[in-house]
Parts: structure tokens; C-alpha cells; sequence
């Protein structure tokens, strides 16, 4: 006889986080209704690049957020590296942002990349998300996905060292590849 597989809800996992079933130095999203444990953070050299390169070029005209989750829907909480919301006054006290505040978002993929593209690239999709960008440290590549349509992008551009990009929310910002990539740390 095969069980049912439980699946877990935001509400659940927000419960479970406040119960402390959940170490501090767990990093878990939900995908799917799935609890997942993300990889180490090898990659927070970029993460801290792209929140002081976005903190600096957009100011009070966005919310950079880091590593913190976005509630797509009722089985999907996943948690981007780098999400650029929409500003709010109450930097939302008064309730989470949902995918129509998201202006575009960052994940850095070391070990992850076949997750964020396949699992969680079309979920970002579905829910409206108008700009995802992939940090591919492998291949040492930005993957940059516009223009969703239904669980898919209709256009990707890939960036390589010595390219610019400027996400769509903020044409006139322009940020160079090796600024948010960096080289290999030496540690």
C-alpha cells in the first residue's frame, strides 16, 4: 500500500518556523507543497554584491530583498536569493508582498541551477513574475528570462563577462557582469 504524501502549506511551514522546527542555520523553501533544504551558501559573495550594487542605484524607488520568501501561492514559498520589490511606505508591515510586487528577482546557482530552472523558473512564470535573473556560477553566466507566459518565459538573453544588463523595472541602471559575478574567491 503507498501512503500520501503529505503536502505542506505556507501557513504550515510558517508555524513549523515559529515552533522552531527549524534551525537558525536551516535554509528551507516550499515548493510544490515539498519542504526543501536549499544548498550551503557558497554564493553569498554575490548575493551581497547585487543587495549593495541594487541598494545603491535604486534607493527608496524599490525593496531589495534578500533571501527572504515570496508566497507564490498556497504550495509555493520559495525563497530567491535577491527579490527587487516594489516600494511601500510600510515596507510591508501590513502584510507580505505577493508576485505583483516583485519588480524582478536574482537566484545564484551554484549547486542548484537544474532547480531553478526547471522547477522554480516556471513557477515564477505562472505567477506573473515579470524578470527573473539566473547567476549561473558554473558556466559564469547571468541567464536573464523576460515576459512571462503561462509556466514559461517567452525571451531568455544570456550575459557573459564584459556585458551589461539593466532590468526592465529600471532601464536608465545599468550593471556590469563582473561587478555582480566577481571572480572565485581565493579562500
Amino acid at each position: 500500500m503507498e501512503s500520501a504524501r503529505k503536502l505542506f502549506t505556507t501557513d504550515d511551514v510558517l508555524k513549523m518556523a515559529e515552533a522552531g522546527l527549524f534551525g537558525p542555520e536551516e535554509r528551507i523553501e516550499l515548493i510544490d507543497g515539498e519542504i526543501l533544504e536549499m544548498s550551503p551558501v557558497r554564493h553569498v559573495i554575490c548575493v551581497n554584491r547585487a543587495t549593495a550594487f541594487f541598494g545603491e542605484a535604486f534607493g527608496r524607488a524599490a525593496i531589495v530583498s534578500i533571501q527572504n520568501p515570496v508566497h507564490l501561492n498556497i504550495y509555493n514559498m520559495p525563497q530567491p536569493d535577491v527579490v527587487v520589490f516594489k516600494p511601500r511606505a510600510d515596507f510591508y508591515a501590513s502584510g507580505p508582498p505577493t508576485p505583483a510586487d516583485v519588480l524582478f528577482l536574482i537566484e545564484v546557482s551554484d549547486s542548484t541551477l537544474r532547480r531553478d530552472r526547471n522547477i522554480k523558473l516556471p513557477r515564477f512564470a505562472l505567477s506573473g513574475i515579470p524578470e527573473v535573473w539566473i547567476e549561473d556560477l558554473k558556466h559564469d553566466l547571468i541567464l536573464v528570462y523576460r515576459e512571462p507566459e503561462g509556466s514559461q518565459y517567452r525571451t531568455q538573453s544570456t550575459f557573459r563577462r564584459g556585458d551589461s544588463i539593466s532590468p526592465l523595472a529600471f532601464p536608465k541602471s545599468t550593471f556590469q557582469f563582473d561587478d555582480l559575478i566577481g571572480e572565485e574567491p581565493s579562500y
